[in-house]
């Protein structure tokens, strides 16, 4: 009984004193004096340090920045004459049907989308070859919306390049990267105008370097990538993390004639061979010898009596060409160019067409299981010529 009472008393003076407390803070709240924790900063100042800070990592906006200015779209439009159908050169037909709207040429205007990049100041832009060809006009748009009519410099189909001229102030410009130096995994970014729809950056790596035998152009020695690229992309930039150009977007893998991640760029080593080329000649200059080559195979070699199966064999000479003038007969084999060995026919070509005409070289190899040497003096190679 006594605990019960002693409880009970001991509530009410804890409850009155609450109550006293309360009643203290609400009239003089002064009397929390330093209770109370410090007042928290306010978080703009964060916000200010944040958007004073470098792109978040992963970022290649600076890349991009760096080079799409130089990346233009291109226009062509071309008249093309459609032949008329053959029925309306039968006189039978005809005398049934007259002579209907089918039986005279008609024309019509063909128009195509591409992509190029500005690579000097003088407004040259190197691009590909079948974004142009056969072009009646080719426009062109800068990424800051100017347009502008373009002059071709010079095309060189065998390895799908071509050079164009724009006559407009200011022209921003690409810097060139090596495209030696890329490594397989390395970043590519490719910049164009897939579709039409306007300035598209894609990403992906280098998937191999050097590939050839794809049957796209005569010189082959391609970047492939994964970067997306589409119909509309030919031509335009494939750029590495530094927003350098590396390489001229030229074709793609597919199926479906969308993108499979397997896409082909020129390398710049190439590009600006042929962009000087072109540039100072109006035309590519390379070497040529007359002749055509056979791979040589382990078979072959045993077959002639051979202990390596280096080198090519000649199997087709043309009269009164350098090779013939030379010495050269079918059933040779080279393994050697200007001191430079040479184990399949793709090598051997690059070789002979960076000779300059009128050079003249030796060529080593065997002739009836013999060594042998020629000395030949190099021709300009033809249109669609032998090597």
């Amino acid at each position: 009984m006594r605990l019960g009472k002693s409880l009970t008393f001991t509530f009410q003076v804890i409850t009155a004193g609450l109550a006293l407390a309360f009643v203290a803070v609400i009239l003089k709240p002064e009397l929390l004096g330093d209770l109370a924790p410090p007042a928290s900063p306010p978080p703009a100042t964060v916000t200010a340090l944040s958007a004073s800070m470098a792109p978040a990592p992963g970022s290649y906006a600076d890349a991009v920045a760096r080079s799409a200015p130089a990346v233009v779209n291109i226009s062509t439009a071309k008249v093309v004459t459609e032949r008329p159908n053959p029925l309306f050169q039968d006189p039978l037909f005809r005398r049934f049907f007259g002579d209907g709207p089918g039986g005279t040429p008609r024309q019509r205007l063909e128009t195509s989308l591409g992509s190029g990049v500005i690579v000097s100041p003088r407004g040259h832009v190197l691009t590909n070859n079948h974004v142009i060809a056969e072009a009646d006009q080719i426009l062109v748009q800068l990424a800051d919306g100017r347009v502008g009519e373009a002059t071709l410099v010079g095309a060189d189909p065998e390895s799908d390049l071509a050079v164009l001229e724009i006559d407009l102030p200011d022209l921003p410009q690409i810097l060139v990267g090596s495209s030696e130096a890329l490594r397989v995994g390395d970043i590519v970014l490719a910049i164009g105008n897939p579709y039409g729809v306007g300035q598209t950056v894609t990403m992906g790596i280098v998937s191999a370097t050097g590939r050839s035998q794809l049957g796209i152009s005569t010189f082959e020695n391609f970047i492939q990538t994964d970067a997306a690229i589409n119909p509309g992309n030919s031509g335009g930039a494939l750029v590495n993390a530094s927003g350098e150009l590396v390489g001229i977007n030229t074709a793609i893998f597919s199926r479906t004639g969308g993108s499979q991640g397997i896409g082909f760029a020129i390398p710049t080593t190439l590009g600006q061979t042929i962009l000087q080329q072109i540039v100072d000649h109006g035309r590519v200059v390379r070497g040529w010898l007359g002749v055509e080559i056979q791979e040589m195979t382990p078979d072959l070699a045993e077959s002639f009596g051979l202990d390596s199966a280096a080198g090519i064999i000649i199997a087709g000479v043309l009269k009164g060409g350098p090779a013939d003038r030379g010495g050269i007969e079918p059933g040779d084999i080279v393994t050697e160019v200007a001191g430079k060995p040479i184990d399949d026919p793709a090598r051997a070509l690059n070789l002979i067409v960076r000779l300059a005409p009128g050079e003249r070289v030796v060529l080593k190899g065997w002739h009836q299981q013999a060594p042998a040497e020629w000395t030949v003096e190099v021709d300009e190679r033809p249109k669609n010529g032998t090597r």
